[in-house]
């Protein structure tokens, strides 16, 4: 992990100024501006703390950290760390921001505030980390600050419950890695987890289930049982511990935002008190009753309670996903409606959420909730948490509300990090460190104001598969690091390449400290880009393991030693299959990835659909299935084109007559996110688009239950003619249901 020195130094000697921060230093996320200095601190020299404008209180904090980086705190004089509070300093107008001058006998941090002396601090600790067993680290100057205020990750405890211990360990290293806002997300249909003196059944009997996993609860009776129960599953925080938790997450300068589900997810309330939703009958509704007045006297009562033990500016009231079916018809919902003149019943839980919001603000609090709460118009004060995709923070920001960026296709860390199969079973998804990495938390189409109101961007860890603290740190790292350098780092001073390095050298810092960490891919990633142009197709290999050479075939064989070497993109002209492995000075890494990509006649011709896309997810548009790109491993990443309900039905008109020798589409199949295959598919051909004639009819032979990740080909093979192929994808009998294919291959 470890840099030679003599390798440091050799780069000191050729480098010069540099505006942005240079490639060789390891802090995760980068600091925005550095400045290399001459000479090197001695570790070894016994150090003197002196603080100004900082309580007693935070300058022993800062002493600690500091002691437990290996600096010799001692009140001899060969060596000054100072840490100092300015508020004049014209370069630190962001609260957050410090700056870090590292001499051969003194160390400054200066910030405006203890957050940004903090931050300083762990820029310093990191620093030390990589270079500390050569007992010096370089002189520098620093001049950071964070791109957003809100840099947070979420980790919901309902559907899995995690002790104590383990919530401070990822503070601990939340706190390392700057991050600053902890997402509670304490309350779901899986169970209740903070105590509400008023209402003890919500931790007797709400915060308890019939099994330990959530799949296994999920799939049988979802009944809650005592406490006391033989088998009980479950667990709470007393009011108690979640204020140790804030006092623990204050001392990190992280703010603990907790969230109280409403109206829905609601299940595990209404089990229990089924007077506050529609039917009043147990284990019947989700969600609260907005009608009735009850539901507000508890709903305030708990907010009450939570806004007690938890300071924080916002707290979050979820507001997403809920079914509003039952208010169409309960008696209570419709009075409300007519009472305050609203439309339908979106806009009846735009009047819960407004109501929560004005009791919200009238302790001086303020709401986020999930971009659901826009549905019939948005709270007056409320932020928008964006997870489905970024419509809903784009809509809040030009209506001048704040938006936290938090879209599944970037930011959900439940989804699979690596090749499915070899993976224990997630929800779905795919999303790689890169992809990670990649993620530019500002859309494009906002306007400089508008912009202003993305206040940051946020990791989302749902434990619907995970339900160990060791399989919950697997999935975070090291995905949050880069989420941290997403919110931290300006995007010009940002690489991907740089990042890579640096991420591989934190995995056995991670480890060394007691976390689980995935250890990152030796696999191939393929990414591909189509030259129209040319008619080919470039495919570029890469490997998240740092400095590792790839190797690859063309004939099916698999990669050894001696194989051609990756070093420029691969030229597809026709259809090939390229095989690819990581070796690491001749020895192999991982496993080898094979993968077809076909230039094939059907690229760049027209598609009509007969059933429109969903506008969810519509790819890269009309052109999605014939554009030569292939999906991969998750259908958010904008090459998977989704339909719900009535299936799919399109046809690509080929110009002209012409022979057609086969036809192929891959399907995926994710029960967990209700992507099925179809229950068959259908292949016509014509020659004038109005008559056509069937060439193939498949079925379906894989169960819908089936587990984790699955892909499959609905081909044909034969001999046939025509200009226009219709190919269809019948839908199946779940309700609700999505059919998600890739590119329609064409021979």
């Amino acid at each position: 992990m470890k840099y030679s020195l003599q390798l440091f130094l050799i780069f000191l000697g050729l480098a010069t100024f540099q505006p942005t921060f240079p490639a060789g230093l390891p802090v995760i996320p980068k600091p925005n501006r550095i400045e290399l200095l001459s000479g090197f601190f001695d570790l070894t020299k016994p150090v003197k703390i002196k603080s100004e404008g900082i309580s007693n209180a935070s300058t022993r904090r800062f002493e600690d950290y500091l002691k437990s980086a290996g600096f010799k705190i001692s009140n001899e004089q060969e060596a000054v760390i100072e840490l100092c509070i300015d508020r004049k300093n014209s370069l630190l107008t962001n609260p957050e921001a410090y700056l870090l001058k590292i001499e051969p006998s003194k160390i400054t941090i200066t910030a405006a505030k203890e957050n940004g002396l903090f931050y300083g601090i762990q820029t310093l600790l990191q620093l030390v980390s990589e270079y500390g067993a050569n007992k010096q680290i370089p002189s520098l100057n620093i001049t950071d600050c964070p791109r957003f205020p809100y840099r947070g990750m979420h980790l919901d405890v309902s559907r899995h419950f995690f002790p104590m211990d383990f919530i401070k360990k990822q503070l601990d290293m939340m706190a390392y890695y700057k991050l600053n806002r902890f997402h509670w997300h304490l309350t779901d249909g899986p169970g209740w987890r903070l105590q509400i003196k008023k209402y003890p059944l919500l931790t007797e009997v709400a915060a308890w289930r019939t099994h330990k996993t959530w799949k296994d609860w999920w799939a049988t009776n979802r009944q809650y049982v005592n406490r006391t129960d033989s088998g009980a599953y479950g667990g709470f925080y007393t009011q108690d511990e979640a204020r140790e938790i804030v006092r623990y997450a204050a001392e990190r300068h992280i703010t603990v935002i907790p969230e109280i589900e409403m109206p829905g997810h609601s299940e595990e309330v209404l089990a229990v008190y089924p007077q506050l939703s529609c039917s009043g009958i147990p284990y019947k509704n989700s969600e609260f009753c907005p009608g009735k007045e009850a539901t507000f006297t508890f709903l305030e009562n708990v907010l009450t309670e939570v806004m007690d033990v938890f300071p924080s500016e916002y707290i979050h009231i979820g507001g997403d996903e809920a079914n509003k079916e039952p208010w169409k018809t309960c008696p209570y919902c419709q009075k409300r409606l007519k009472d305050k003149g609203l439309k339908n019943v979106d806009e009846l839980q735009s009047y819960l959420i407004r109501r929560i919001e004005k009791f919200v603000t009238k302790h001086g609090r303020k709401i986020i909730g999930w971009d659901e709460i826009l549905e019939g118009g948005l709270a007056p004060n409320a932020t928008v948490m964006s997870w489905r995709g970024e419509n809903g923070a784009i809509e809040a920001a030009r209506t001048g509300h704040n938006a936290i960026m938090t879209p599944g296709a970037f930011c959900y860390f439940d989804f699979y990090q690596n090749e499915p199969v070899n993976q224990a079973e997630a929800i779905g998804g795919y999303l790689p460190l890169e992809k990670v990495y990649s993620y530019n938390p500002v859309p494009a189409g906002l306007t400089p104001t508008e912009a202003k109101h993305i206040t940051g961007v946020q990791a989302n860890l749902w434990t619907e598969y995970i339900s160990t603290p060791e399989r919950a740190e697997y999935q975070l790292y090291p995905r949050l690091l880069a989420l941290a350098e997403v919110a931290w780092t300006m995007p010009e001073n940002k690489s991907w390449n740089d990042f890579n390095r640096r991420v591989n050298d934190a995995i056995p810092f991670l480890q060394s400290k007691g976390y689980h960490p995935f250890t990152l891919s030796g696999e191939v990633t393929f990414v591909q880009d189509v030259d129209s142009i040319r008619k080919c197709i470039l495919v570029t290999l890469s490997t998240e393991k740092y400095g590792k050479e790839i190797r690859y075939t063309l004939d099916g064989t698999l990669p050894g030693p001696a194989s051609a070497f990756y070093s420029e993109p691969i030229i597809v002209t026709d259809s090939a299959l390229i095989t690819a492995q990581v070796f690491d000075r001749g020895e192999v890494v991982g496993k080898p990835v094979a993968k077809r990509f076909d230039y094939h006649r059907a690229i760049g011709n027209k598609v009509i659909y007969n059933i429109p896309i969903n506008s969810y997810y519509p790819a890269a548009g009309l052109a999605s299935l014939t554009d030569g790109r292939t999906g991969g491993l998750t259908h958010w990443d904008g090459r998977w084109q989704g339909f719900m309900t009535n299936g799919m039905d399109v046809t690509i008109d080929m110009q002209r007559v012409v022979p057609v020798r086969k036809i192929s589409a891959r399907f995926m199949q994710n029960a967990g996110t209700w992507i099925y295959f179809p229950a068959e598919v259908v292949i016509s051909i014509s020659e004038d688009n109005k008559t056509f004639t069937e060439i193939a009819h498949i079925a379906n032979s894989y169960e819908v239950k089936t587990a984790g990740t699955i892909f499959h080909d609905f081909s044909w093979k034969g001999n046939a003619k025509g200009q226009f192929i219709r190919y269809q994808g019948l839908p199946n009998d779940i309700k609700g249901g999505w059919v998600f294919l890739d590119e329609i291959v064409v021979w």
